[in-house]
């Protein structure tokens, strides 16, 4: 039975993987198809010495015949561009953005679970059922494509099928999963007047879910209450991802920045799938101009128009062609290894280039548009970036945190460790800012009489949201401020030499 039942899981994964190319393919199988037919049917009707009863009556049915067999050719050949071209965007697909989508749908399923009914006891499996088929409508047919978001966190990239892979990026860059989609589909009806900016629509989706899912007249949430929506397994995903308190109490400030968190990430994940989406067709573009020549020069060697004096003349056009767009071509390709090979960031990611910090807004085939920290926009050639060093703020783990500091040599050692020991007690008591785990380094004594000492801390994210960044650094060194004094740990500089010169009077 096991065996049945695997050759069955092992039939069905096939035939998702197969569909994605039938879909695909679908065109440019049937034009070739039906050119094959024709030419098949043309040769034995036309090709007879009876249908040539003139020179000119051969030449012509011989000239029918060869575009005929170049057109066959040029469809096979625009069969395996479009095959290389699917499979291409398919693995990069599923090679750079499956995490990202993965957890983007996950969320948007936590997001509605929130927002709908309880699970009740006795309808717990028929009640999770309806709430995790997420589906939507595909504009450019009728089909509606359906999706388990229960089941999304237990995939594995290695095996999600091309299809199922193309499904996902539709669902991330189609309007079901707007945040006024979120709202339609709760049980609040909303005002389109009241919501006119992003944090205000996190604030009134922050307050459906504390007053539907908090226990009544509380102002929190505790993962007894999220057991009632979610099961437990969809909780331990989710927690780690709100700034609770050491109670793991979760209030109105945690659920409305989770909310921001959720529809900004899915917003910057959409618009990366648009770009690449934009930068396939560039290349598809390209190597359409290409297949379109190769066909071209293939019809004019089949009807013998290209003698040798032909050849002759294209080769050298060929090689003035070369010469005045040799260096185009060589930044072309190495543009096309930049977006498709290396691929160091996606749009929305921050980035760091000759040491300023960028955020990358567009990506094209030939050129990345990226902005500034005051919005600047700044244009690179993807040839030019290709040979940099690029930071990535995004793909990076949590980030550390260097504070330096100095004190009076004189400062009793008591106080130090009383420092030390009140600094320690400020980073275990915000772990939602900060790793507990922390270096204070003596750099160096100066003059005998400075102290030079270092604070490596680290946060609890990276460098991506870099205004979150600079606002945790600026209260740890506020922080740092109200322990010194309240330490009575100062720095006093050394005896200055004045010198005084005498002012004559008038």
């Amino acid at each position: 039975m096991n065996v049945v039942v695997s050759l069955i899981e092992g039939n069905f994964l096939l035939k998702k993987k197969v569909l994605y190319f039938v879909h695909g393919l679908k065109k440019s199988v049937q034009v070739t198809l039906w050119l094959a037919s024709v030419l098949s049917t043309w040769e034995p009707l036309f090709n007879q010495r009876n249908h040539r009863s003139s020179r000119t009556t051969g030449k012509i049915l011989d000239a029918i015949t060869w575009t005929l067999v170049a057109l066959l050719i040029g469809s096979f050949l625009w069969l395996v561009k479009t095959l290389l071209l699917k499979i291409l965007a398919s693995k990069f697909h599923k090679d750079r953005f499956f995490d990202r989508i993965q957890e983007s749908i996950f969320h948007h399923h936590v997001l509605q679970a929130l927002l709908g009914p309880p699970l009740m006891q006795e309808v717990e499996s028929a009640a999770k059922f309806s709430r995790c088929l997420f589906s939507w409508e595909n504009k450019k047919s009728d089909l509606k494509k359906i999706i388990d978001t229960g089941k999304i966190h237990h995939l594995q990239r290695e095996k999600v099928s091309s299809w199922t892979m193309k499904v996902l990026v539709e669902a991330v860059t189609s309007s079901a999963m707007s945040i006024s989609q979120i709202l339609d589909e709760s049980y609040y009806n909303v005002d389109d007047g009241e919501i006119d900016h992003e944090m205000e629509i996190a604030s009134v989706v922050a307050s459906k879910i504390l007053r539907n899912v908090a226990l009544p007249g509380k102002k929190f949430i505790q993962e007894e209450d999220l057991l009632q929506f979610v099961v437990k397994e969809e909780i331990d995903l989710v927690l780690p991802h709100f700034e609770v308190d050491e109670t793991k109490r979760i209030g109105k400030k945690a659920l409305k920045k989770w909310v921001v968190k959720v529809f900004q990430e899915r917003k910057t994940l959409a618009h990366a799938l648009k770009d690449t989406k934009t930068a396939v067709k560039q290349l598809n573009n390209l190597v359409t101009a290409v297949v379109i020549i190769v066909m071209a020069v293939i019809w004019l060697l089949l009807m013998e128009i290209a003698t040798s004096k032909v050849l002759v003349f294209l080769l050298s056009q060929l090689a003035v062609a070369a010469f005045m767009f040799g260096n185009a071509c060589k930044t072309t390709f190495e543009a096309l290894i930049f977006v498709f090979v290396m691929h160091p960031f996606d749009v929305g990611d921050r980035c760091v280039v000759d040491g300023v910090p960028l955020l990358v807004e567009e990506m094209n085939i030939l050129t990345t548009v990226f902005l500034k920290l005051n919005n600047e926009k700044v244009y690179y050639p993807n040839s030019v970036l290709a040979t940099k060093p690029i930071s990535n703020y995004y793909r990076s783990p949590d980030m550390s945190e260097t504070t330096e500091f100095s004190i009076n040599f004189a400062t009793p050692l008591e106080r130090i460790g009383a420092m030390k020991e009140k600094i320690k007690r400020y980073l275990e008591k915000n772990p939602q800012h900060w790793r507990p785990s922390h270096l204070m380094v003596v750099k160096e004594i100066e003059n005998v009489n400075e102290i030079k000492i270092a604070l490596y801390s680290t946060h609890t994210m990276s460098y991506q949201d870099y205004g979150e960044k600079m606002k945790r650094r600026s209260e740890l060194v506020m922080e740092l401020k109200r322990i010194f004094e309240e330490l009575k740990i100062n720095y006093t500089l050394l005896p200055q030499t004045i010198h005084l010169f005498p002012v004559e009077s008038h």
